[in-house]
């Protein structure tokens, strides 16, 4: 276990109300839990179940129609209730309603003689390996192409993001085979991102190098921590996992079962408790907020993620597959008078001096407001920045806007992903889409380019 510390200069925080305090509790049983084919990008799902099928624990539920081995299987065991499809038949969510413990198990063989292609095998047929994210791209691992390294980081700066230290605490027996599998898949330790305030660098974890992280938001975001521990060259691919999920494996491998345990951090200033809660991938929203602890649900904004690159939701939804974070925030849909005056509203986040909210300090209040409408994009540096790496984000963006697969790779398209853009979105004030607009140019990449 070697420890290297590095430090990112450029980003900002947004320190925030309602941020989930450390105490966990069993969340509500949920009676019906989803899975939503848009979780996984790039994937254009194929069904192996209807309406009306019984499904195990671990079963898979769809494939990949372009590459089968990536599955993706059902969080419990019940009956398929409904297939939910949106416009020209998308599929939007399959919705179980939990019946019953049946699992689909696996032998495992001993984990001190397990090899490479067993591991890789188990990963893929078991539904694990949807686990596990593919650099360039963001897109569910293809078992086809093994990575330069693996990817995990502790070290979370997003606003409300989840506290994977906490997340581990009484799961580290599981996180250590999780990491020795992933470790014995590339022959070598994986990277292991953390804070210098976190407590696992105690733990005495093998085959890992442990890489010390100093600095603001983006600084969590695994794209920059590629990008200063082992960048990618062309043709190069690198694997990320949440820590959680190296957890999640490591259990598979313990027990032969698909685990697909959540742990959700639900945080919003409007909450009266915001906390962490004991949950299952695809769980409702409902058996994770009160609808009591708030005045009216269609007043506030649910979204699977934090509020910077987050994706929107209704209190009818459901738990997204990656996420260890729900946040709750107001809607922006009441006018301020005199919203421009600077001096007038104290307590909502501000990057810009000229504001009185940037200068008091102290933790503040978000809504949905954008506090603004779409404008042209002009050179100020606002950018640049909040991005700490050495892209060009103005020029990759315009370049994203027009289609320009050359300009795209020049620029860095294969080192980024669309959550990268969370802070240019906040700062900028063009009020542009940055993170829709860098998504659409990688989907272009990944069907022309591949």
């Amino acid at each position: 276990m070697i420890t290297k510390e590095i430090s990112i200069k450029d980003g900002a925080s947004l320190n925030l109300k309602g941020i989930a305090v450390t105490e966990l509790e069993v969340a509500k049983t949920s009676l019906n839990y989803a899975l939503n084919p848009d979780d996984f990008f790039g994937l254009i799902p194929r069904m192996l179940v209807k309406e009306g099928d019984k499904v195990s624990l671990g079963q898979p539920v769809f494939h990949d129609k372009n590459d089968e081995s990536i599955k993706i299987v059902s969080p419990v065991s019940g009956k398929v209730i409904e297939i939910v499809r949106g416009a020209k038949r998308k599929i939007l969510n399959i919705i179980i309603n939990k019946e019953g413990d049946n699992s689909i198990n696996f032998k495992i063989p001993s984990l001190s003689n397990i090899g490479k292609d067993i591991i890789l095998q188990l990963l893929t047929e078991s539904g694990s390996l949807a686990f596990i994210r593919q650099r360039p791209y963001n897109i569910v691992a293809r078992p086809s192409k093994l990575p330069k390294s693996i990817f995990v980081s502790i070290h979370s700066t997003a606003p409300y993001a989840a506290d994977y230290d906490f997340i581990l605490r009484k799961r580290m027996n599981e996180f250590q085979i999780g990491i020795d599998m992933m470790s014995r898949l590339i022959g070598k330790p994986i990277n292991l991102s953390i804070s210098h305030s976190c407590k696992i660098k105690n733990a005495n974890l093998k085959n890992v190098e442990i890489f010390k992280i100093k600095g603001a938001h983006p600084s969590g975001n695994e794209s920059f921590q590629i990008n200063r521990i082992d960048p990618l060259n062309s043709g190069e691919i690198v694997w990320v996992i949440k820590p959680e999920d190296v957890a999640n494996i490591g259990s598979f491998f313990e027990t032969g079962v698909f685990n697909p345990k959540r742990t959700v951090a639900v945080s919003g200033d409007s909450l009266k408790s915001p906390k962490y809660y004991d949950t299952i991938i695809g769980s409702s929203i409902s058996s994770l907020v009160d609808s009591k602890e708030l005045s009216n649900i269609e007043d506030y904004r649910f979204i699977n993620g934090d509020p910077l690159s987050g994706s929107k939701v209704e209190y009818s939804d459901f738990l997204g597959f990656y996420n260890n974070t729900l946040s709750v925030i107001r809607e922006g849909n009441q006018f301020r008078m005199l919203g421009w005056l600077p001096f007038m509203y104290n307590n909502i986040p501000s990057f810009s001096k000229t504001s009185l909210s940037w200068l008091l300090g102290g933790e503040k209040k978000v809504n949905t407001n954008l506090n603004g409408e779409e404008r042209a994009i002009v050179v100020t540096g606002e950018m640049e920045k909040y991005f700490p790496m050495d892209i060009f984000p103005m020029q990759l963006i315009k370049a994203c806007m027009r289609g320009d697969i050359e300009k795209m790779e020049s620029l860095g398209i294969y080192e980024v992903v669309p959550e990268d853009f969370g802070l240019v979105d906040f700062s900028c004030t063009s009020k542009i889409e940055a993170q829709e607009i860098v998504k659409s140019g990688i989907e272009i990449m990944l069907k022309e380019v591949g």
